[in-house]
């Protein structure tokens, strides 16, 4: 069923306004009281509508904006669901959004806002929310133009699930396994270990249980062997039960426990296991969060769980989408996710703002005309001698010189190896090379922009473009000091819908900064958002 729109109170109650007199820091419920008609009006309403059935059997669902509000405070508060029910109750501020002043009940339970979550995501709805802020932003910001000037960077996200090493990672495995099946059947996970054949399950942990000394290689491999002896034995016990309820889930579980023995393990020609040598791609590291993986932000940087990125309207100052990537997952890929979510605003990319590691990106490689790149070149460096930027590149007949005039071919992506005999006799050699097989130069595979780079951040005006993607940087920090460094929920979707919930808290506060946007109560005077 339909939920009918919601049309609170527009003017402000005596009440009303003694509350919002007393909020001295988080500002942002003010400013959602004041504006809350504005920015979910009627066709907004309708859209979020959508996610539930139309039909007239069933009660009533609570109107939509109502809890799209309490989802945004509540990324905006960093508390939990239980919280929320909660803070209706119990918090004025809350009230004052959500239109329950006083209430000795909230307007809907727990339930009903894990449904709403729920079915948000799987509409693709979350993403709408974005794009709402970002129409109002344009709206009364005075930026109309469907060019964007856009900034991108990313940050580090930790995982909320445990992180193990391959010895744990099986045992977690099998222990889930056993405890599904043994809640299912109403038995306690030691009887089902036991008749499993797996009685290393029932310690408090696996290494406890194995009680080996870790630092000798032949008892690692002993453990290793034995945890996969109970891995075969916990399947066929299993597929010698018929008809027992529970086993589907089980099953699941433990071919999770397959992949990671695939990624983890090998077998010598006797068939004795052992720990692979490196890590697998795409390594699997936690149980609970399959969508967590190790990676790296820089060299001296790890993560374990995923990157966040978002990209930033230099304009308006309002983050236009973000993107929710595995750890491993090289920055480049993100814009693939992020150019789908800006189809929804009507925009065209016109000027990107980034750092080295969105070069390979699809916007990069396959920009046309209109789209201007500022990023830092790569260095280029040949030990004091001659570098590239010492040979002039032909890009009409594709040749390279260097600075003797001796000319060659080049291809981009390819790597020019410039005669021997020529480079024994050139009176330059001193200055270009000591290879006695001759000078080299390695051509980039977008080398035209490479040379692009670097003449113009060799310039004072150049630099100056070169600055302003650092506000970017500064919309990371505001959105990870909201979503925190390590992620909210289990599973990669669910994370970017805190991500994007998160990008809304932001462009709420960058719309209340707007100096044209004013409150739609007279009288009230709205200050800048600094809760």
């Amino acid at each position: 069923m339909r939920p009918p729109l919601w049309h609170p109170p527009i003017e402000l109650s005596d009440h009303e306004a003694l509350i919002i007199k007393r909020i001295k820091r988080a500002k942002l419920f003010t400013f959602l009281r004041l504006n809350r008609s504005f920015i979910f009006n009627d066709e907004f309403q309708e859209e979020l509508a959508t996610i539930f059935k139309d039909s007239t059997v069933g009660q009533g669902p609570v109107p939509p904006a109502q809890i799209a509000l309490a989802i945004v405070l509540q990324a905006y508060l960093g508390i939990s669901d239980d919280e929320v029910i909660e803070e209706m109750v119990m918090d004025q501020r809350w009230q004052l959004v959500l239109d329950c002043l006083n209430c000795e009940t909230p307007p809907f339970s727990k339930p009903t806002l894990i449904r709403f979550r729920n079915r948000l995501i799987k509409k693709e709805l979350d993403q709408r929310l974005i794009d709402r802020t970002v129409e109002i932003a344009k709206q009364k910001g005075g930026f109309g133009s469907s060019q964007l000037k856009a900034a991108l960077d990313s940050s580090p996200l930790w995982g909320a699930g445990k992180v193990e090493d391959t010895y744990n990672l099986l045992g977690h495995a099998l222990r889930k396994a056993v405890s599904v099946i043994a809640a299912r059947q109403g038995r306690e996970s030691a009887e089902i270990a036991e008749l499993a054949g797996a009685p290393i399950l029932n310690s408090s942990s696996l290494k406890t249980a194995l009680d080996l000394n870790w630092d000798e290689p032949e008892e690692r491999q002993n453990a290793l062997s034995m945890i996969l002896n109970s891995l075969d034995s916990v399947e066929k016990w299993m597929q010698s039960q018929f008809g027992c309820d529970g086993f589907e889930v089980a099953k699941e579980t433990l071919d999770v426990a397959r992949v990671i023995e695939s990624q983890n393990v090998t077998f010598d020609s006797q068939g004795v296991p052992s720990l692979s040598k490196g890590v697998a791609k795409d390594r699997r590291i936690s149980i609970e969060d399959p969508d967590m993986r190790h990676g790296r932000k820089s060299r001296s940087k790890k993560i374990d769980g995923y990157k966040r990125h978002i990209l930033k309207d230099l304009e308006s100052g309002v983050v236009c989408a973000v993107a929710l990537t595995r750890a491993n997952t090289p920055e480049s890929a993100a814009t693939l996710d992020l150019e789908r979510d800006l189809k929804f605003q009507n925009i065209h990319l016109t000027e990107l703002h980034i750092d080295r590691g969105y070069l390979s990106s699809h916007w990069v490689t396959q920009r046309d005309e209109t789209l201007k790149i500022f990023c830092k070149a790569w260095p280029v460096r040949n030990s004091g001698r001659f570098d590239k930027n010492s040979f002039f590149l032909d890009w009409e007949r594709y040749l390279i010189s260097c600075p003797n005039q001796v000319k060659v071919p080049f291809e981009p992506g390819k790597i020019v190896h410039f005669p021997h005999s020529e480079c024994t006799i050139c009176p330059l050699r001193a200055n270009c090379t000591n290879s006695k097989k001759g000078r080299t130069v390695s051509i980039h595979p977008d080398e035209a922009l490479m040379q692009e780079l670097r003449a113009r951040q060799s310039t004072a005006s150049g630099r100056l473009d070169l600055r302003k993607r650092t506000t970017v940087e500064h919309s990371l920090a505001h959105i990870g000091h909201w979503q925190g460094d390590r992620a909210r929920y289990v599973g990669q979707r669910k994370n970017l819908f805190d991500l994007r919930r998160v990008a809304v808290v932001h462009n709420l506060h960058v719309i209340a900064r707007i100096s044209k946007v004013a409150p739609i109560q007279p009288g009230i005077e709205l200050n800048s958002l600094t809760g």
